[in-house]
């Protein structure tokens, strides 16, 4: 099967609750963040390669190394108040920038599972945040 990108990989995750497209390229698992658009309102779907941490999940705002934050992390610094889906675990959660220390010991983790993370934080001198997701009370 062909790999899955962009709304097609959202809707065919949805409709399958992860079957197809919660393996993605290289068998990278992905959920499903959902967040409010920080001038829009709208809520916006991305696809994220993530671990999880304990009962946490881990994911990460590289955009690929570009000198700028990617949407999704724009949104969640305005209301870090997001949806989450995990194969067919729907759930609200927060969402917060890991610590110094968190950053430390998971990005190791993160680059386990997708190596290109390392090329990307060369790429841009931001640091690469990562971002814990904690299911809602």
């Amino acid at each position: 099967m062909a790999h899955l990108y962009g709304a097609e990989h959202i809707r065919r995750y949805r409709e399958t609750d992860g079957e197809e497209g919660h393996f993605w390229r290289r068998g990278a698992p992905t959920l499903l963040l959902t967040t409010t658009g920080r001038r829009s309102g709208a809520q916006h779907t991305t696809p994220l390669i993530y671990q999880q941490d304990g009962d946490r999940y881990v994911v990460v705002a590289s955009k690929g190394g570009a000198d700028t934050p990617p949407d999704w992390y724009r949104n969640i610094e305005a209301d870090p108040a997001v949806e989450v889906q995990v194969l067919g675990d729907r759930f609200s959660a927060r969402a917060r920038t890991a610590s110094d220390e968190e950053q430390a010991r998971l990005w190791p983790v993160m680059t386990a599972v997708w190596p290109d993370y390392d090329a990307y934080q060369r790429k841009t001198e931001r640091q690469i945040p990562l971002v814990i997701l904690e299911r809602a009370a």
